[in-house]
């Protein structure tokens, strides 16, 4: 009866008692070990463990912020050009290359959820007899914003461009304003790092709004939008009377958001591969076990349960 319990199966109704030092406690010990430890060297091992990334799809909150800059070209030269914008330093830059254009915008929420799905963008641009465009770049600015995980909040651009070597009347273009992201989100807080400006609105430098440097300081972020796929029509034909016409739609789809998890979404992803390997070693090392002190492999003190005796035949018994 020395020692301690190192066993109970309810199945052999059967308790197995053997010293702290002995065979049967050692290996015991071994057995538990080897039940524990591999199935987390084969989880870590088969890589994936801990979740570096994970992605959610959350459709982001989108607003036309009104500012824009236009560039129509009209010729080869490096001076034949039609500029205009909502920045009046811009405009007082252009000189004799302002044209003023008709703008409209209108955006959608076609599905009645509160968010913006679309915006519609027209500009015309009028000109003279003489003149003919056959190229544009377009800077549309936005503000984007995302909530479900971290909150983000950032200025951005849809920057549309075509050209063509023969003179157009209208321009049409369809895509998608597409998130772009060279860098993980966080899980939670609140990223403010490019709620500014893409275009320095109040710079009185030529150079604040070179498209070249715009866009080269654009790209320097992280996470950016783009204008994508916007499968664009080039129509001709315009009579020396009508301005030149740009249509073009930007939707705002749902996006597939990258972030870094947190803490206990790691430990969770990874419980669920170390458990999963886990029950077979247990199964497997259970029935070892179950072997092992059974058949009294090694040396213990078996102890069975003393069943009760009925009072009944307890009583007959003494009777007789």
């Amino acid at each position: 009866m020395a020692g301690v319990e190192l066993f109970s199966h309810p199945a052999l109704r059967t308790r197995y008692r053997a010293g702290l030092c002995s065979a049967a406690a050692l290996v015991l010990l071994l057995i538990t070990v080897l039940t524990y430890v591999p199935p987390l060297l084969v989880a870590y091992r088969s890589h994936g463990f801990w979740l570096k990334q994970s992605a959610y799809l959350e459709q982001p909150t989108v607003r036309f912020r009104y500012e824009v800059l236009f560039v129509a070209t009209i010729g080869p030269g490096p001076g034949s050009f039609l500029a205009w914008s909502t920045f009046p330093a811009f405009n007082r830059l252009q000189e004799d290359r302002l044209r003023v254009p008709l703008v409209s915008t209108r955006e959608e929420d076609k599905n009645q959820d509160g968010k913006m799905d679309q915006l519609h963008f027209k500009l015309e641009l009028p000109l003279q007899p003489t003149e003919h465009v056959v190229g544009v770049q377009l800077i549309l600015l936005f503000s984007y914003q995302l909530y479900r995980m971290s909150t983000l909040v950032m200025q951005s651009m849809a920057f549309l461009q075509f050209f063509s070597p023969v003179p157009g009347s209208q321009l049409y273009m369809n895509g998608d304003l597409k998130l772009n992201q060279r860098q993980l989100l966080n899980h939670c807080g609140l990223d403010t790092r490019y709620n500014v400006s893409v275009v320095n609105g109040t710079s009185p430098f030529a150079s604040d709004y070179d498209l070249t440097n715009i866009i080269a300081a654009y790209w320097d972020r992280n996470v950016t939008t783009v204008f994508s796929d916007p499968n664009p029509v080039w129509m001709t034909g315009r009579a020396t009377d009508t301005p030149f016409i740009i249509n073009a739609t930007i939707r705002y789809p749902v996006e597939v958001i990258l972030y870094q998890p947190g803490f206990w979404e790691m430990i969770k992803f990874a419980w669920i591969q170390y458990v999963s390997i886990l029950l077979i070693f247990l199964w497997v090392f259970g029935r070892i076990k179950m072997f092992v002190f059974q058949n009294q492999v090694l040396t213990t003190t078996p102890i069975s349960p003393v069943l009760p005796v009925s009072p009944v035949l307890s009583y007959k018994q003494h009777q007789s």
